[in-house]
């Protein structure tokens, strides 16, 4: 039985709100999600679709070598290696801030950190000086990013901005403390000609939805961002190397490093993963209270995505996502020190609950190792979510398991 806080939300109701997330059984699951095992393609892919998404997932593995561009600094060599099995990790990146002496709130003076916010560990192609942690320094804040999961996220780029807009605008009507927003970006990669946004450098206001603080609004800009800060891989859209403490200005390939195909045949691979199918449990209990817990205000089970999208089977559907896309407030506890991207050092972009049950570690630096750990971790001081994590604790622990249950077979 649900506790008293619970029975106030009548159950149908309950149900009524996360009847988007179909189960492995319901026809409308079949066409958002694939096969039972990440790494799978969306079904019904025409037969030059699918080569794109081999050759994608071909590239996506590669081990990058001096003469392919890698460098002078790297944090690793392989897409693969921070999305092992296209999940978290085990690849991790540092990252660093000049803190204020909350030890939360990242200081308006940077300049002791000139080449920028992430350690790069490894030199080849003639730098001799990694970025490393400047060591004995209390102002200096180091934090983990594990490379977060890359399944489904065709279906994040295809949702619609309005959905999105959406989810923030009723929440900002919410009296319980959830006031997520959306992170508005803008594009600073060369143009593309090859993308489906035909966007260009400079255009401005758009819904940052990819990277833990949703600050990048495409997966072929996601794609070039990463060749460019993780591995020192240059592109037509991300053409400069990034500055080093040895003033290199090249690597062992003399000029842009990779092709517009390489990367658009990448971010292909990314936007062609399926959605793994959902082995839910038929027990409704732990679906219902996730809705109670309000679990769901901000990872919303499903968002209708654009009828135009180009994959016409991501197009015009109610996608599982699980995401609101929005940035929420997590406290102190979570904080980083970093300010990013128009999102601060407490702000996170929600994290797409899709292929969860594949994860072994969880949250955006691994601390978590199971799913009561990562949503206990919600209740930070400041966080937007502690009301929610008040009525999680309220559960008995029948009710606790049947909720972790159907978190961890997302």
């Amino acid at each position: 039985m649900l506790p008293a806080v619970f029975r106030q939300i009548p159950l149908f109701f309950a149900l009524a709100a996360v009847a988007g997330c179909a189960s492995p059984e319901d026809p409308a699951a079949s066409a958002v999600e694939g096969e039972s095992r990440s790494g799978a393609p969306v079904l019904g892919l025409s037969s030059g679709a699918r080569a794109q998404f081999d050759r994608g997932d071909a590239l996506f593995e590669r081990t990058q070598r001096d003469t392919d561009g890698l460098g002078p600094l790297y944090v690793r060599a392989a897409c693969a290696d921070c999305h092992r099995d296209d999940v978290r990790g085990p690849g991790f990146v540092e990252k660093l801030s000049i803190i204020e002496d909350d030890g939360v709130t990242a200081s308006a003076d940077q300049s002791k950190l000139p080449f920028g916010h992430s350690v790069r560990p490894y030199t080849t192609a003639g730098a001799t000086t990694p970025v490393l942690a400047p060591q004995g320094d209390p102002r200096v804040k180091t934090s983990r990013r594990l490379g977060p999961p890359v399944i489904g996220r065709g279906f994040l780029e295809a949702v619609l901005d309005s959905e999105i807009e959406r989810q923030e605008l009723e929440q900002a009507t919410r009296t319980d403390g959830i006031h997520g927003r959306v992170n508005r970006v803008t594009y600073t990669s060369e143009a593309n000609p090859g993308s489906m946004s035909r966007l260009v450098k400079g255009d401005a206001g758009l819904v940052g939805r990819f990277g833990l603080k949703a600050r990048i609004a495409t997966l072929d800009d996601f794609t070039a961002d990463a060749f460019q800060g993780d591995m020192g891989i240059t592109s037509p859209m991300r053409p400069v190397e990034l500055p080093n403490p040895d003033g290199l200005t090249d690597d062992d390939r003399p000029g842009v490093d990779t092709t517009l195909d390489v990367v658009n045949d990448i971010a292909a691979y990314m936007r062609l993963l399926a959605i793994p199918r959902r082995d839910l449990p038929s027990d409704p209990t732990g679906a219902a209270l996730f809705v109670a817990a309000r679990c769901a205000v901000c990872h919303a089970p499903s968002l209708r995505t654009r009828a135009d999208y180009p994959i016409a089977a991501l197009a015009d559907v109610d996608a599982p996502v699980f995401t609101d896309f929005l940035l929420h407030d997590l406290g102190t506890a979570l904080a980083d020190g970093l300010d990013e991207g128009g999102a601060s050092s407490r702000e996170w972009r929600t994290a797409p609950l899709i292929g969860l049950c594949f994860d072994h570690v969880l949250l955006h630096d691994g601390r978590a190792r199971t799913i009561e750990d990562a949503v206990l971790a919600h209740d930070g001081e400041g966080s937007e979510a502690r009301a929610s994590i008040a009525l999680f604790r309220g559960l008995s622990s029948v009710e606790k398991a049947a909720l972790l249950a159907y978190v961890g077979a997302l």
